[in-house]
């Protein structure tokens, strides 16, 4: 293969990969700005993937999506209510969303499906050129040459770095997850403001999920998210709260995803679990190195 094609194949890879965190974690981020921790987003993403795989079946890929999308904002609200309504802890309350979400998601897969499942006859979303650009060589295949969730995760980098830090709504946002008790006294409703926070970020959370199932894998199976909603915790982390940081941690993420594959390709002769194990572990040493150089919102977790 040539040099280019191989770096244009490596890179829409990495992209594609990628799509699913970023659109995870730029919700997360809108969420814990505003001073709640999702640990829910997991389950949240489950719940996407697979009423996302109903809809598509019974009426098509963007009956999929829009499911999916309500389905995440249901159990952020389901969320919302535990923990800026009724005050619980976020931790534990997030844990229990996501370990919910795999027993139900498992349950209603399997009455739904059956033990076949639903196999790979499952209508996705396919890839849509842009005219002109799609051919740029290496960054045509990456950026202009992807299913419509890819598009909308990168276009939703810059509308959120946008609302949050050129609106009042943004400053109210912020405001809110720094010091809730100054917003409140200077007029913020920061309960609403959470709560508001919380359904955006469920919201990105189901796409993430049909983005997995309709753009990625072309069918479900339970657990699937495997550990991505927690990644794309890592990735707000890492991007230190703030959509373009994010948005560059996740591409990095998935290039190192794409790598992996790449060297699986090779056969190097090294047990795949190593290549396996290489975005994590990149992700762990970054996170290493990054967490005691940055600051939270001050209120993120606080009830």
């Amino acid at each position: 293969m040539e040099p280019v094609a191989l770096a244009g194949g490596f890179f829409a890879a990495a992209v594609r990969v990628a799509t699913p965190l970023l659109l995870a974690a730029t919700g997360e981020t809108v969420t814990q700005r505003s001073g709640v921790m999702n640990l829910g987003l997991e389950g949240m993403m489950l719940a996407g993937a697979l009423t996302a795989t109903l809809g598509a079946t019974g009426s098509g890929p963007w009956t999929g999506v829009g499911l999916a999308i309500l389905a995440g904002i249901l159990l952020a609200g389901v969320f919302a209510l535990v923990t800026i309504g009724a005050r619980a802890d976020q931790v534990i309350a997030g844990t229990a969303i996501t370990l919910g979400a795999v027993g139900l998601t498992g349950t209603i897969y399997r009455q739904a499906y059956g033990a076949g499942g639903a196999g790979l006859e499952l209508p996705t979303l396919a890839p849509i050129p842009v005219p002109v650009l799609s051919t740029i060589p290496v960054l045509g295949p990456a950026l202009f040459s992807q299913p419509a969730p890819t598009y909308i995760a990168l276009l939703a980098v810059p509308v959120v770095w946008w609302l949050l830090f050129r609106t009042r709504i943004g400053l109210a946002l912020r405001a809110t997850g720094e010091t809730a008790a100054v917003a409140r006294a200077a007029g913020v409703p920061t309960r609403l403001v959470r709560t508001a926070a919380t359904l955006v970020g469920g919201g990105f959370a189901g796409l993430a999920g049909a983005t997995l199932v309709l753009a990625q894998v072309g069918t479900f199976a339970e657990r699937m998210t495997a550990g991505r909603g927690y990644v794309a915790i890592a990735m707000v982390v890492l991007g230190r709260w703030h959509p373009v940081g994010v948005a560059v941690a996740t591409l990095v993420f998935g290039a190192a995803m794409a790598l992996q594959f790449l060297f699986q390709t090779l056969g190097l002769g090294v047990p795949y679990q190593l290549f396996l194990m290489l975005p994590y572990v990149l992700a762990l040493l970054a996170l290493a190195g990054v967490v005691g150089r940055v600051r939270a919102p001050g209120d993120l977790g606080k009830v």
